[in-house]
């Protein structure tokens, strides 16, 4: 089946966005994660619902990646196909104060569009390292912002197919959700509304929260961010700090040193290595506190 479902899909996309057995530590920031039985690069609206439907009738689940900021493999990989919206789909255009994006872009350039074009208001977004699409889904913020305070629309795809356009007010964003992930819509294209700024404004604002970003987080090592939901009324971080676990460590999984929020990928960590430590410091602080803590890591294959 697998070898039919191959020649589908390469009939429509083309060999070369095609990919077997293709290793998923290539494709999450985490750096670890088996093979994927299928991985598809779509570079258009139409190629990725070409791809979804042939998938949905020869019956195979898939699943829909970015740049793999925010993503968990299993060291056994993901048994069906890959749709990967990255950087085939990343092309951006500015009309007066919206940018439009396509759901592969990332939220780097993006920001660094938006500082061009002298706009104000994405600055938050700049070192967040995920694309567009990913940030929609989720309502990613830092440093104060979030996509709620910018989005205008976004244009998705259901799970049969059909593109429509959400507003702002049916996005339904919240902490880390919307009604994107609710749903398990495909987002495509999001249209984000900013302010007129000064350029040099803009950038020393960006350049403050990329040095403070570089100082307090340990983006020398593979991880995928903060790896815990920020639990209400607290910090993950630092409950993990007071539960004595700066530096603790599983194989080649370790937390952070530099800010406890982050389990990076210190050693060839497998994905058991990192599942495993975020299990034991879950456990550790539901112990001492009380709290419990939810990833916002997203894990994907067998465990």
């Amino acid at each position: 089946m697998k070898q039919n479902l191959y020649e589908k899909l390469a009939a429509v996309l083309g060999q070369e966005k095609v990919l077997a057995e293709e290793p998923m530590k290539k494709h999450t920031t985490f750096r670890v994660g088996g093979p994927a039985d299928l991985f598809v690069m779509p570079s258009s609206e139409e190629e990725v619902k070409a791809a979804a439907a042939i998938c949905d009738e020869e019956k195979v689940p898939y699943y829909i990646v970015g740049n793999g900021s925010n993503l968990l493999v299993s060291d056994k990989g993901y048994r069906g196909v890959i749709i990967q919206l990255y950087k085939e789909m990343s092309r951006i255009r500015v009309e007066d104060n919206v940018i439009y994006a396509q759901a592969g872009a990332s939220l780097a350039k993006i920001a660094n569009t938006a500082l061009e074009s002298s706009l104000t208001g994405f600055e938050f977004a700049a070192g967040i390292p995920g694309t567009i699409g990913g940030a929609c889904v989720m309502n990613a913020g830092a440093y104060g912002g979030e996509m709620k305070d910018v989005l205008l629309e976004v244009r998705v795809m259901t799970s049969d197919g059909e593109v429509i356009v959400l507003p702002k007010e049916k996005l339904e964003l919240g902490y880390r959700t919307s009604v994107i992930a609710k749903e398990g819509y495909i987002v495509l294209e999001a249209a984000i509304e900013l302010r007129p700024g000064e350029q040099e404004t803009i950038r020393t604002y960006m350049e403050e929260l990329r040095e403070k970003r570089t100082s307090k987080q340990p983006l020398e090592y593979p991880s995928a961010g903060s790896t815990f939901k920020r639990p209400e009324g607290y910090f993950a971080g630092k409950l993990i700090q007071d539960a004595g676990l700066r530096g603790f460590q599983v194989g080649g999984a370790q937390v952070s040193e530099k800010h406890c929020g982050f389990v990076i990928n210190a050693h060839e960590a497998t994905a058991a290595d990192i599942v495993s430590l975020m299990d034991q410091v879950s456990g550790r602080v539901r112990e001492q506190f009380g709290v419990v803590l939810e990833p916002e890591v997203k894990k994907l294959g067998e465990f």
